[in-house]
């Protein structure tokens, strides 16, 4: 088993800053790969970022340039660091954990509001 532990959420205005992160603790040695994914309202689920343990980072085209995730090996945390922040971005936040054997894990989630 993984859990995991999200914080940094919040209500931001347009072209801001956040920063969401994501402590696993559990069967850390088995995770292949940490990111976020994100739900608007009304939306399905979509891939924002994830980070394999090789460092082999993918981000969503509307997010490209503008957000950035790394992970704290030591600390067993991905972080999303999230620029220039737009209303469109306004979602629910999940981070997402994904084992080698392809068992996946997700987060409570947490609110980003983009907001004037």
């Amino acid at each position: 088993q993984v859990q995991l532990v999200e914080s940094g959420g919040g209500l931001v205005q347009p072209g801001g800053s956040l920063r969401l992160s994501c402590a696993a603790s559990g069967r850390i040695s088995s995770i292949y790969m940490m990111g976020w994914y994100r739900q608007a309202p009304g939306k399905q689920r979509e891939l924002a970022a994830t980070l394999t343990t090789g460092g082999l980072a993918n981000y969503a085209d509307s997010v490209k340039g503008r957000f950035t995730i790394s992970r704290d090996n030591a600390q067993n945390t991905v972080y999303l660091q999230m620029n220039s922040l737009k209303p469109e971005d306004t979602a629910v936040y999940y981070c997402y954990v994904r084992r080698w054997d392809s068992v996946t894990y997700w987060g409570q989630g947490t609110q980003v509001t983009v907001s004037s």
